[in-house]
């Protein structure tokens, strides 16, 4: 019965030593396995006989030890290692790391609920996330605004390829400093033009036709039909966009045109705005009658400049006017912008303002605003004040809404617009350099879904093509009380175990749940150095275990051999 047992416990040690071989053999099968995690398997003794039990030491004798013999080996347990693997970056957006403890959770297509570390994800044709075998990628889905939606799991989407729609300007914030070392607005700029007369050499007054309007010559200047072309005309030393008058419907007078003037080179005639803004004939003598008088807004910024070749006839290529200009003085400052309409038409919009008043309660600067794509006669949207105190902070503003005409654009109209200037300052920088610089305005166009990123928190960001962006989503995590205790299953996921506890689901970030890194991939945690020199050990053990087999199956043989 002894030579028996030897055989069986070898048996034993052969079996045990098989469980390791696999075990190493399966590490070593997924070296390259994404995220996989390495098993070891552990040994315990299977029991013991005791011969003799031991005894303690007498008055005239020591004690003795106890006698046992062993059955051999079994498997204690074969123990999964969770630590976290090396992080490989890939450069592909959809491939995700967690750099922690935590699971991403999947709706596997034959499980309700399975997890997962590899991270190795893609788009499908419904731009679903999922992973290779098409279970899909579970999380936090947001709503039109983007704001995640908590507590509910769902599929995640990143539809690219969609639309968004444009959405029009409602709020423009202005930032910058406006110097209170800058000059007052004391004048405007004046352009006069060589008197205007007509046949006989009568001076021209509002009400005189432009085509009885004549050169020195008593040749005519304008016939009907002619197209009168503003182009080159300066304001503030920013180029004006180019306009133009049809003789005879647009307006037939002297005086129309020069209403048409006022309009398209953005004066505005609001007393409130100081000086005498606009465009007049001159009844003479200072200016000579029949001059045509353009008189520009106070400071620099609105000062217009005209030279002879700016105002055309474009039919006969005549130049119809001389002007001698005068300069306007007050520094100030000019600043563009581009806002939106219904339909995402950019729509440029010009913010101009001056200094208009000084005293010892602190600054107060009137801005200008135009836009040459109202749609209406005039590119003037109106004008307001900005008030500082003495210690130069913002302290209220007038005239904050403009309206900008879009009839006949085919969007609505008017295009409403706040400026918000409650973040600029009136501090005196010693530079007289007054600054005015858009920070934000929050209308766009229309734009498609080209793009999207992950950050560390597993929020999915869409980018368009218009430079928005939304949140489309964020990823949910899951850790367990003990990771070990998860039954693997194939395709590198896992269910809850017995002893693995019940799933937290959280966000990334969370409680130790870790960090997604995206573009990234996590790699296998084993280590082949010591799968090799387990897979030595294991062979050793295997061998050493079959010897003992064939050592008592040729005792028993020898025995049986003494029996004939």
């Amino acid at each position: 019965m002894g030579l028996t047992q030897a055989m069986l416990t070898g048996f034993t040690g052969i079996k045990s030593n098989q469980y390791m071989m696999d075990t190493i053999g399966d590490n070593v099968a997924n070296v390259n396995t994404t995220a996989f995690k390495n098993q070891r398997t552990l040994f315990e003794t299977l029991y013991y006989q005791t011969l003799q039990g031991g005894t303690a030491p007498g008055d005239t004798s020591g004690g003795t030890n106890p006698m046992q013999t062993g059955y051999g080996s079994t498997v204690a347990s074969i123990q999964r290692s969770f630590n976290q693997g090396n992080i490989q970056d890939t450069g592909v957006k959809s491939d995700l790391a967690i750099d922690g403890s935590g699971f991403f959770i999947l709706d596997a297509p034959n499980e309700d609920r399975v997890f997962t570390r590899d991270g190795s994800f893609r788009l499908d044709e419904t731009n679903t996330l999922v992973t290779a075998n098409g279970s899909r990628v579970q999380g936090y889905a947001a709503d039109d605004n983007g704001d995640i939606i908590p507590g509910v799991l769902s599929d995640l989407a990143i539809p690219l390829g969609m639309v968004r729609e444009a959405v029009a300007t409602s709020e423009v914030v202005l930032d910058g400093n406006l110097d209170a070392n800058a000059t007052l607005a004391g004048s405007a700029a004046v352009s006069i033009s060589d008197p205007m007369i007509t046949a006989g050499g009568t001076a021209a007054t509002a009400t005189t036709a432009l085509t009885a309007l004549v050169d020195e010559d008593d040749n005519p200047l304008f016939a009907a039909g002619d197209v009168i072309t503003i182009r080159g005309a300066q304001k503030g030393q920013i180029d004006l966009p180019e306009a133009q008058f049809v003789v005879g419907t647009d307006g037939t007078t002297l005086g129309d045109f020069a209403a048409f003037l006022e309009d398209a080179l953005a004066i505005d005639t609001d007393p409130a705005t100081g000086g005498s803004p606009g465009v007049t004939i001159a009844a003479g003598p200072d200016p000579a009658a029949g001059s045509l008088v353009i008189t520009s807004n106070l400071g620099e910024p609105n000062a217009i400049t005209l030279d002879a070749t700016d105002i055309r006839n474009g039919t006969s290529g005549v130049l119809p006017f001389t002007f001698t200009n005068t300069p306007g003085t007050g520094e100030g400052v000019s600043t563009g912008m581009i806002v939106y309409d219904s339909l995402g038409n950019p729509v440029e919009v010009r913010i101009r303002a001056v200094m208009e008043s000084q005293d010892s309660t602190g600054t107060t600067w009137r801005f200008y605003a135009e836009s040459p794509d109202d749609t209406d006669a005039s590119a003037v949207l109106g004008s307001g004040t900005i008030s500082f105190d003495q210690n130069g902070q913002f302290v209220s503003a007038t005239g904050t809404t403009v309206q900008i005409d879009r009839a006949g654009t085919g969007a609505a109209s008017p295009l409403q617009i706040n400026l918000d200037f409650t973040a600029l300052t009136g501090l005196a920088r010693g530079t007289s350099q007054p600054t005015l610089v858009m920070s934000r305005q929050d209308g766009y166009p229309a734009g498609e879904l080209i793009d999207y990123s992950i950050d560390e928190d597993g929020i999915i960001t869409g980018t368009f093509s218009n430079a928005q962006t939304r949140v489309f989503g964020q990823f949910a995590v899951a850790t367990f009380a003990n990771p070990e205790g998860l039954v693997a299953l194939s395709e590198n996921t896992f269910v809850p175990g017995a002893n693995s506890g019940e799933p937290m689901v959280m966000t990334p970030n969370t409680l130790g749940a870790g960090s997604i890194e995206s573009g990234s991939l996590e790699l296998s945690n084993v280590e082949l150095a010591r799968e090799f020199i387990g897979l030595v050990t294991a062979a050793t053990g295997f061998s050493a275990a079959s010897r003992v087999v064939r050592s008592a199956d040729d005792m028993l043989q020898e025995l049986l051999m003494l029996v004939r």
